[in-house]
């Protein structure tokens, strides 16, 4: 026996390569990448393939090793090259973010320590500097000691995690599903209404209250809604506001929607998973007025934070509601306790097995400061105000209102013809350039283009670049199609 496990430790010995090998694979995945970063600038944030990757099936997993020249290739031309470059500065489409470099060192370190960052008794330091980070947000936006929250894949997730929490905390039981009510605006993300799905909550009753001219929840209509449901027996619940909608992000009223939520004993949760950061600006902290007045909110660093996808933040309040709906014991885990004051991820989000995520948002933020990254928010705000102001100036095009954040919302409306089906046409137009890519919504039925500022990497020539593209693959159409 003792010869047999020799051999099979001989043999799986490739797992843990020497010094001179890591060596080799490290420098050319370092110059791979060191490549992608210095040619990003020249190519096209989206690129239209013939196979869209489909080349990665001619390489299936195999009993023998490849050379990483090989796989680095297999790689290049299958997944970096074709679709949507996220890591570029003309990625304005959704909601960018463009992965900071520090946090890929971050990742680095977590991947090779392999620090489990689920429980407190196994892994101090890391629990440690995931609660500091909790903290540290939670007095961005003016919650109290007694908050706590977790680091989640990112904000579907962590929405999903607010409102369990938020279902326990208000004592429903499966016979108040159907009478049950939440409060939101068409305006929500869809992963909220996903949510309340798996959190059994499919009878819930959803109200979609009416928004103003800006695509904001009205706060009259909804204090009125919420009466006319307590009188009718139902249960008013919950209210979802947004800080920052994907679509035009709008961001509503929260100091109102706070105080109705008090009055009326409603759980209150905001989806920041967009524009919460923005508090960390002047124009933010007064946009964003009353944040602290909620029980739950979401906060995306993949988004505006500009760190890698993957990370997304749920804050609750109190604490106390978290672990109501999370703890959780076992035999083989009774040597785990808490201790010192420390709360285990494991213990307040769906999670025991943890992935080291504070690491690449703590390195970032250590590294920088938090100057550089107020710095960009502050610039991705004014470059969504000068794109509005230019295009307003281009004859034919029409806009949203002034971005709240740092969305921009327009469509060329040309003098005959169908206006939604020439703006299909438009974005397509600008999608085959592909040096920037937008996206578009419906508002209303109009079909409606959309640009979003947040990638790190997006600056000022971006947007005149974006803008030119859209200048001249409108006169191509209309030269094409004269009106």
């Amino acid at each position: 026996m003792r010869d047999k496990i020799l051999e099979l430790e001989k043999k799986a010995s490739s797992l843990e390569p020497n010094e001179e090998v890591r060596k080799h694979v490290r420098d050319k995945v370092v110059a791979y990448t060191e490549r992608f970063i210095n040619e990003m600038e020249d190519e096209k944030a989206f690129n239209i393939t013939a196979d869209k990757g489909a080349g990665i099936y001619d390489f299936p997993i195999q009993t023998d090793p490849l050379e990483i020249e090989t796989v680095l290739d297999v790689f290049r031309e299958n997944v970096e090259k074709p679709g949507l470059n996220p890591a570029s500065g003309g990625h304005l489409a959704y909601i960018p973010g463009g992965g900071i470099y520090y946090s890929s060192l971050g990742d680095y370190i977590a991947a090779i320590t392999n620090r489990y960052a689920g429980v407190f008794y196994p892994s101090p330091g890391a629990v440690r500097m995931t609660n500091m980070l909790i903290k540290w947000m939670a007095n961005l936006i003016g919650y109290p000691d007694s908050t706590a929250g977790n680091l989640s894949s990112g904000g579907s997730i962590a929405n999903l995690t607010a409102i369990v929490t938020a279902r326990d905390a208000k004592g429903l039981k499966g016979a108040d599903y159907p009478k049950s009510v939440v409060y939101t605006t068409k305006q929500a993300h869809h992963c909220v209404d996903k949510a309340l799905n798996i959190a059994g909550l499919a009878e819930s009753i959803r109200r979609f209250i009416p928004m103003d001219e800006d695509h904001r929840m009205n706060p009259e209509e909804l204090e009125k809604q919420i009466l006319q449901d307590a009188e009718s027996g139902l249960i008013p619940w919950l209210i979802v506001a947004a800080a920052g909608t994907t679509d035009v992000g709008a961001v509503d009223p929260l100091e109102a929607i706070g105080r109705i939520s008090k009055r009326h004993g409603l759980w209150f949760h905001i989806d920041g998973a967009y524009g919460a950061f923005f508090v960390m600006t002047n124009k933010g902290k007064d946009l964003l007025r009353g944040i602290e007045m909620s029980d739950s909110i979401v906060m995306d660093p993949h988004k505006s934070l500009f760190l890698p996808y993957g990370l997304g933040v749920l804050l609750v309040k109190e604490a106390k509601h978290l672990q109501h709906s999370h703890r959780y014991s076992a035999n083989y885990l009774q040597d785990v306790i808490e201790t010192e004051g420390e709360l285990s991820p494991a213990n307040i989000s769906p999670e025991l097995t943890k992935h080291f995520r504070a690491l690449r948002m703590w390195l970032p933020l250590k590294l920088c400061g938090t100057a550089p990254f107020v710095a960009c928010l502050e610039e991705k705000l004014l470059l969504a105000h000068y794109f509005h102001s230019k295009i307003s100036e281009v004859p034919g095009f029409e806009t949203g209102g002034e971005p709240e954040l740092s969305v921009v919302t327009f469509r060329y409306v040309p003098k005959s013809g169908d206006a939604n089906e020439f703006n299909k046409k438009l974005l397509q137009e600008i999608l085959k350039d592909g040096r920037v890519f937008l996206s578009s919504t419906d508002l209303e039925g109009i079909f409606t283009l959309r640009l979003a500022v947040l990638a790190f990497r997006s600056h000022l020539r971006t947007i005149d670049m974006a803008l030119q593209i859209i200048s001249q693959k409108t006169d191509d159409l209309l030269e094409a199609n004269p009106q």
